[in-house]
């Protein structure tokens, strides 16, 4: 009898989570490729192959990997993220932007204005981007049902307090809407560093930021 109660206990527990918090998720560094900088690394029409599905649905870490090269330094081994996209884009945090000698500005995903270039290598190919190295917006992935939950929409800046061992309060955290999300916070290595991540951690939004006022 007490383990039926402990279990239900426990359902009851998750479901009131989901109503008042979310799940924070760290995004390693990344790249998402377009289709003319598959073909330059890969060879022409060749196609990623999912090997790890992600919280996001749609979206795999492939099996490929490249390695990227600034003036300074090089991050060997960097996952490629699919499907391809429709301009490349190398995601990356503050420390790995200044291990390989750019500045890479803080953007929202797709934001690609006046970014710096990298070199993108797979054995003997490579490929020079002109643009597209960023460091992610913190930022959350919300479902159109969720957002109404919360009481928010897209585009809002929040604030999201997160409850673990190190409890701290991201500032200027993004709000991205759509049907093709499913609800996660995302953030990088530095900021998952900061907040002591650990598998299950969960956010809460404290309040929106001055930003939307």
């Amino acid at each position: 009898m007490t383990n039926n109660l402990d279990e239900i206990i426990k359902r009851v527990v998750t479901e009131v989570q989901k109503k008042v918090s979310f799940e924070i998720e760290a995004s390693g560094r990344h790249v998402h490729l377009d289709r003319p900088t598959i073909d330059a690394l890969f060879g022409t029409g060749y196609q990623l192959t999912p090997q790890k599905w992600l919280s996001q649905p749609g979206q795999y870490a492939s099996k490929e990997r490249v390695n990227v090269k600034g003036p300074n330094g090089e991050l060997k081994n960097v996952a490629i993220l699919g499907p391809e996209r429709r301009q490349s884009q190398v995601e990356m945090s503050l420390t790995d932007a200044r291990t390989i000698g750019i500045k890479a500005p803080i953007r929202e995903s797709g934001h690609l204005d006046s970014t710096p270039g990298v070199t993108l290598i797979n054995d003997s190919r490579s490929i020079m981007l002109d643009s597209g190295a960023i460091v992610a917006q913190r930022h959350i992935h919300m479902t159109p049902e969720d957002a109404k939950l919360f009481n928010v929409q897209n585009g809002d800046i929040v604030q999201v307090k997160t409850h673990g061992e190190r409890p701290l309060i991201f500032d200027a955290v993004v709000v991205r809407v759509s049907d093709k999300f499913a609800t996660y916070m995302h953030i990088d290595f530095d900021e998952a560093n900061a907040c002591g991540l650990s598998k299950g951690l969960r956010g809460t939004i404290v309040k929106c930021s001055d930003a939307n006022a």
